[in-house]
């Protein structure tokens, strides 16, 4: 009797195992995705530049409400990824104090690229 249940269990585990479920089968199911890591690192030239300049330039920049803070060339935006906080007020979430861009929460695969290229050492190309 032992070895018939010790048998059902086993064929119900290898039964119930697929490998043949997808990043959107499992998004589908309501579980949440974690892409396979980006095997190219993130740059500044390539990814970045257009995040920032599309997102924070207006208010970062000569004549803009921040403009003591400009985030215009890739030095600029260096330092205050290591020395301002950026990484930690563009992750805030809308309504918190502090939060970047003021006008509302960018895009998270946008947050994400930014937070991946301090990981891969803050590249310029």
């Amino acid at each position: 009797m032992k070895k018939t249940i010790a048998i059902l269990i086993l064929i119900t585990a290898i039964s119930s195992c697929s490998d043949s479920d997808t990043f959107q089968d499992i998004e589908n199911e309501g579980g949440t995705v974690v892409p396979p890591p980006s095997l190219t690192e993130t740059t500044y030239a390539d990814d970045v530049k257009t995040i920032i300049d599309g997102n924070c330039v207006s208010c970062h920049s000569s004549g803009g409400t921040a403009s003591f803070r400009p985030l215009t060339t890739f030095a600029e935006v260096k330092a205050a990824v290591e020395n301002s906080g950026l990484l930690g007020r563009i992750q805030k979430q809308t309504g918190q104090s502090g939060i970047m861009p003021q006008g509302g929460r960018m895009s998270q695969s946008n947050i994400d690229l930014v937070v991946k290229w301090n990981t891969d050492g803050l590249k310029e190309n």
